[in-house]
């Protein structure tokens, strides 16, 4: 059988492997995937995550469970060398070993792009994983537990101050989120009061969501302003040390929970350890029918696709122009590279990706939206509605689906869960903490008692 290896089981990896799995006749080809997280991680959803309006399991789209004749490798790709169609895996644990191909399939998705900020690599967090939206949540209700317990002062204020940093999708949508979630726990703390938040918004342009208009992302800023949140344009962060932040227009202040959305960068794997062809952005150089390109010919059997790969936009009136790396092209560039390398196996056509946005969509709390396409803006209630019908259908898997509306209604009917399970990540602390106590209680002059 022909060896089908994808790298990465993000959107492009996963609907890849998905439509292959559902059309290829059996001995045909074995299709693998290889990534360090066992799951598909469905991004839409991490600001909803934060919020506790999505369960983090229902963000995650199992490989296992969901690509069933598909031969899953946890690990991470470390160098691809087309030349001998071979592939390095570096596995969590044990030392690294080589996989072979005939078709490859590049797939790895984007990282996220820091700045040699002070203290930013110390006290910031993502938001591109399941896990980092979950400490996110976590560490902002255990902030309000620890405020409410002390008196009114620096380090309350600093407890109950929330920093993004990236104006971008994630950043507006993850910040309206957590501050819809904070203002509603209020409810819960008599001790705090709504003039104790202190909620920032940092972006470097002089506009937030640059995928919308002016006017729809200049009513977003007035909207979060309206909410008590400081948004704060043509600004960039210049310090996070220990929490202190330090802004280039001069503000100052203490924040003890800093998240960094400010944009993707080329992955590693793709940009500095691979013989493939990549452009000046260390992204993968290919046609619009997803074949990797080199000096203007296709290479034999080799693909890409995502958000590491240059994929021209047809639908662009501009030339030159690149898809956006966004979840619509990925899942759209997923299922067309699944049905190219089909045809490719069995002698056929290979069509070009070619596909129109539907509008860009976006959540900034409970009940508050924005929707866009071209000159149709929908605000408010209305929008948030329409985001979470379009992401419901368009989670993969109806028990994903189904999952993810129990959780909408049951919030619906009883409120948000506000408990914080910080604890679990240091899940040995209680045991060890509570066997110190019972040895020594158990311990007479050094001497153990039976």
């Amino acid at each position: 059988m022909r060896e089908i290896l994808i790298v990465g089981g993000g959107y492009a990896g996963f609907y890849t492997a998905w439509g292959l799995e559902k059309k290829l006749r059996p001995n045909e080809a074995r299709v693998t995937v290889v990534d360090p997280r066992p799951y598909m991680t469905y991004q839409p959803f991490l600001p909803e995550v934060t919020a506790g309006s999505v369960e983090a399991r229902h963000a995650a789209v199992s490989l296992r469970r969901h690509l069933r004749n598909t031969r899953v490798v946890a690990g991470s790709v470390t160098e691809i060398r087309h030349a001998d169609r071979t592939v390095t895996v570096r596995p969590a644990d044990g030392p690294a070993y080589d996989l072979t191909y005939d078709t490859l399939v590049v797939t790895a998705g984007a990282v996220t792009r820091t700045f040699p900020i002070p203290g930013l690599a110390q006290q910031a967090i993502g938001l591109k994983h399941v896990e980092e939206a979950v400490a996110i949540r976590d560490r902002l209700l255990t902030a309000f537990d620890q405020a409410a317990s002390m008196p009114p002062g620096a380090e309350r204020r600093k407890l109950l101050t929330v920093t993004f940093v990236g104006g971008g999708f994630a950043g507006v949508e993850g910040f309206g989120e957590l501050l819809s979630l904070a203002t509603a726990m209020l409810k819960a703390y008599p001790e705090l009061s709504f003039e104790e938040l202190s909620f920032h918004l940092v972006e470097a342009r002089d506009r937030i969501l640059p995928e919308v208009s002016d006017k729809p992302g200049a009513w977003v800023v007035r909207s979060l302003e309206r909410r008590g949140a400081q948004v704060h344009l043509n600004t960039q962060l210049v310090s996070a040390e220990d929490g202190h932040v330090v802004l280039s227009s001069g503000a100052e202040f203490d924040s003890a929970l800093i998240v960094w959305t400010a944009g993707n960068a080329a992955n590693p794997v793709v940009h500095r350890h691979t013989d493939l062809p990549i452009d000046d952005r260390g992204l993968v150089q290919v046609r619009a029918d997803l074949r990797v390109v080199a000096g203007g010919e296709p290479l034999a059997h080799v693909w890409a696709a995502g958000d590491d790969a240059a994929v021209p936009d047809l639908s662009s009136p501009v030339p030159g122009t690149r898809t956006v790396p966004n979840a619509q092209h990925a899942v759209r560039q997923g299922r067309r590279l699944a049905k190219n390398i089909l045809a490719d196996l069995r002698g056929g056509t290979v069509r070009e990706y070619r596909h129109s946005s539907l509008g860009a969509i976006a959540t900034l709390g409970l009940g508050q939206g924005i929707f866009q396409y071209r000159r149709i803006v929908v605000k408010g209630f209305l929008a948030w509605l329409m985001h979470r019908g379009y992401h419901v259908l368009a989670v993969p898997t109806w028990e994903r689906k189904v999952r993810v509306l129990t959780v909408w209604l049951t919030a619906a009917l009883f409120g948000r869960d506000l408990v914080s399970l910080a604890s679990v990540q240091h899940p040995r602390d209680a045991f060890v903490a509570g066997g110190d106590g019972a040895r020594s209680e158990h311990m007479v002059d050094g001497v153990a008692a039976r």
